[in-house]
């Protein structure tokens, strides 16, 4: 009796592991093939001292002001597309693909430390032969910024912080079923194969209020980057290692002129979270967005790209 309970229970795991199979798996996509949807004549594939070779674009006039834009997890230089259309009249706008996100890909050495992620910051700097500049981030790319801030204060002239990742949270974060779903341990190694479009449309619904960024287009720009050969494993390495960091102590009263931005209705990271920051710089403006979420240079692109301007003007 005992023996076929365990061959009935065993031929339903296999049968659910086959359906699981059959509903979400997506193979990797080939870098080539994705270079053809998502690079265009802007892009350039810059090789770092760091062994890392990425995808970079670098906007508007060669004189103007410098705005390094850094984006947030599991996403890619484009949420920044609409930002850069507004700002590279006036201003010198680069942005790049992340270590395990976009077309960059994977770390040559496997290293999503905060620490590594900041050496790549400063090494794009370098390539573009800036020694001053602006630094800008959301989330994960929000974090990367205050921590080079803490690095290379000397090397900043003013540091754009969009629902930044790194404060102590007050409030539980509200995570995507994505983001729960790379964090577990247990299971997250069958994110490499399994990988279904829905999930990553319902993340992105998660993530925003306004709800008209989730077009299908938008969809299948996360869905099919997070697909590069290495993202997935990437991600789940750089997830792991968030679960072994310390929080580090606040800065004080750094000197780095500020602006804040924050969505509050974020479900990821709380607006509970902005003082924390602004209280670091002594030199600090807030932007809260009512009715937005975890996106504003998406959701409200020229609303909030019209304060970025007007701040930059101001100093």
């Amino acid at each position: 009796m005992i023996g076929k309970i365990f061959k009935w229970a065993a031929a339903l795991i296999l049968i659910g592991f086959i359906g699981l199979f059959i509903w979400g798996y997506a193979p990797d996509i080939p870098l080539a093939d994705l270079k053809k949807d998502y690079a265009n004549k802007e892009s350039e594939f810059v090789k770092l001292a760091n062994g890392m070779t990425v995808h970079l674009r670098d906007e508007g006039p060669a004189d103007a002001p410098a705005i390094i834009l850094l984006h947030g997890s599991n996403a890619s230089l484009h949420t920044w597309d609409k930002w850069t259309a507004q700002l590279q009249g006036q201003y010198r706008i680069i942005r790049f693909d992340q270590a395990g996100h976009g077309l960059t890909g994977p770390h040559p050495k496997d290293c999503y430390t905060t620490d590594c992620y900041v050496e790549a910051v400063d090494q794009i700097a370098a390539n573009r032969g800036l020694n001053q500049f602006t630094l800008g981030g959301n989330s994960m790319g929000g974090g990367i910024s205050y921590a080079y801030a803490r690095a290379h204060p000397e090397k900043l002239t003013g540091l754009i912080l969009v629902d930044p990742s790194g404060a102590p949270q007050k409030k539980k974060a509200n995570l995507p079923i994505g983001f729960r779903i790379a964090q577990m341990p247990g299971i997250s190694w069958l994110t490499r194969i399994i990988t279904p479009r829905s999930i990553i449309e319902t993340s992105l619904k998660q993530s925003v209020s306004n709800q008209a960024i989730v077009t299908p287009a938008n969809v299948d720009l996360y869905w099919k980057m997070l697909r590069r050969t290495g993202n997935r494993r990437a991600t789940a390495l750089r997830f792991a290692e968030y679960r072994g960091r310390k929080q580090d102590a606040p800065l004080k009263a750094s000197p780095i002129p500020t602006l804040v931005m924050w969505g509050k209705e974020d479900k990821l990271i709380d607006v509970s979270a902005a003082p924390w920051f602004t209280q670091q710089f002594g030199k600090s403006q807030t932007k809260i967005y009512k009715g937005i979420g975890h996106l504003p240079m998406e959701e409200i692109a020229e609303v909030s790209a019209t304060d970025v301007r007007n701040w930059m003007a101001a100093r």
